[in-house]
């Protein structure tokens, strides 16, 4: 795989995964915030690098990206039930799979974003949802093929169709039950699908490098497949717009 930062160090590979660490911030009542990892700044190309996608993967495109903190898991029902709790909020449909730490999921866009609006009061932080251009910076963690392993969706790395998984087509993991990237990241590949803060376009022009308002009413990125996926809508550039499954969608946080 090809380091393709400019002026980084090549980065930790899944065997030194232990010793990337962990940021958490404490939040008001003590309890700790999702565990977060320092993503390094740099620049990468962004899109169809093996030109076997779609249109919407076009142009392909060099985005630099500042460094920033993003979950090393997709929130979990046990991280989004402590704000629906703190803020008498309905709880999601977990639909039987169980909650604790499976990715919540049947989470609208706008719900996403009023868990960042929660966690940045909580702990004095910034948190909101990564941008495209971040999601995708972090998902390749420095390599250009279509899973950051290779392009091939092998066996048992990860839950979507036809992975080989004792729960692809079927259900939700529980986070971290696979092998992470090497920037420490799980389950950037399959299981939810993950709500960004662009806003979508047909064909790149800038919004994949811009954080939307809450009150947008435009159509919303997600990325990186789901447990229902075929392995092509999982590869790290497919892009997909609202129109969605609730039960396939979750999301992860950046904090700047």
């Amino acid at each position: 795989m090809k380091n393709i930062f400019s002026k980084q160090k090549q980065p930790d590979t899944p065997a030194t995964e232990n010793l990337i660490q962990d940021i958490q911030d404490r939040l008001q009542e003590g309890s700790l915030g999702p565990k977060m990892v320092l993503i390094p700044s740099g620049q990468f190309r962004m899109g169809d690098v093996q030109g076997t996608g779609f249109e919407n993967e076009q142009p392909l495109h060099e985005v630099a990206v500042a460094s920033f903190l993003i979950g090393r898991y997709s929130i979990t029902f046990a991280e989004y039930d402590q704000f629906a709790d703190a803020t008498a909020r309905e709880k999601p449909n977990d639909e039987g799979w169980g909650r604790d730490n499976r990715p919540v999921i049947n989470v609208t866009w706008e719900d996403a974003m009023t868990y960042t609006e929660w966690l940045s009061q909580q702990t004095g932080q910034q948190y909101r949802l990564p941008t495209e251009a971040e999601w995708e910076y972090a998902a390749r963690a420095g390599t250009e093929t279509d899973y950051w392993w290779g392009n091939e969706i092998g066996t048992n790395r990860t839950n979507c169709r036809a992975s080989a998984s004792q729960f692809s087509g079927k259900q939700t993991a529980p986070v971290g039950s696979f092998v992470p990237n090497p920037f420490g990241l799980y389950d950037t590949v399959g299981n939810v699908w993950e709500w960004t803060g662009s806003g979508y376009e047909p064909t790149y022009s800038g919004k994949e490098q811009c954080c939307l308002s809450k009150e947008d009413t435009g159509q919303k990125v997600f990325r990186g497949g789901s447990w229902d996926s075929k392995p092509k809508a999982a590869r790290v550039s497919f892009r997909f717009d609202w129109r969605f499954q609730p039960n396939l969608v979750g999301f992860r946080v950046v904090r700047i």
